[in-house]
């Protein structure tokens, strides 16, 4: 199963584009290989589009800065670069490739000084493949030292939390697999001493991680060619269970 995670830095480019860039971000998203692509910083208005434009099923999570949303949208949509970050977030999840959608759950990690959220769902293969079943979590940490905000406590904390609630989510049953990716703000030192046993990171890009317990990488991943959407680069990783 092929996994992807993105920080559509508010559906904006650097530099910036100065118009929408809905458009842009679908099509990079429909024409690279994933199973399940993992979200972060995504204008709230967005995943259904993206679903249908990749051909996936979708789930989303609000996170911060969504206040008189409306009025936000109304803005951001045409002029994403005025409001930035201020134009309302959202975590999201697709999933395709004949996979489904079976459960979904989501936690607040904190409320200050921002709204995140870890959200995750169950994904169900009517083919019967080895990831059936498993739970696949999506988390944007609180801001720390990666973006100069001072020390790694407060993303730490966030990545932590995530990998209880996922945990708690996925259950104690026969060897569970479960999955959490996106943008942690901790490099991959950092990640690595904090992750409990058995979980492994499959792949790795500056803040942007995909761990996994009861799975690994069934080869080595790596960035994607985005061209100028986004501060972030998407990362994939094809993953095999056991």
């Amino acid at each position: 199963m092929r996994v992807l995670s993105w920080n559509l830095f508010h559906g904006r480019a650097e530099p910036p584009a100065g118009r929408p860039l809905l458009h842009e971000f679908a099509v990079a998203l429909r024409d690279w290989p994933w199973d399940v692509a993992l979200l972060q910083e995504v204008p709230p208005w967005w995943p259904p589009a993206l679903a249908r434009a990749s051909g996936a099923r979708w789930r989303a999570a609000r996170t911060s800065r969504n206040g008189c949303l409306p009025l936000r949208r109304a803005i951001a949509a045409r002029r994403p670069d005025w409001l930035k970050s201020n134009g309302g977030g959202a975590n999201a999840i697709l999933v395709r490739g004949g996979l489904r959608v079976d459960a979904d759950a989501s936690a607040v990690l904190r409320t200050r000084p921002e709204r995140r959220v870890a959200h995750a769902l169950r994904i169900a293969d009517p083919r019967g493949g080895p990831f059936d079943g498993a739970w696949i979590g999506n988390v944007h940490a609180q801001l720390g030292a990666w973006d100069d905000h001072g020390g790694m406590d407060a993303p730490a904390a966030d990545l932590a939390l995530a990998l209880e609630r996922l945990r708690q989510w996925s259950g104690s049953g026969d060897a569970p697999v479960a999955i959490l990716g996106g943008d942690l703000n901790l490099p991959a030192p950092a990640v690595q001493e904090r992750l409990p046993a058995g979980w492994l990171r499959a792949c790795s890009h500056g803040p942007d991680h995909v761990l996994c317990v009861g799975a690994g990488p069934a080869r080595r991943g790596g960035t994607l060619e985005r061209g100028s959407l986004s501060d972030h680069a998407p990362i994939a990783v094809d993953l095999r269970r056991g």
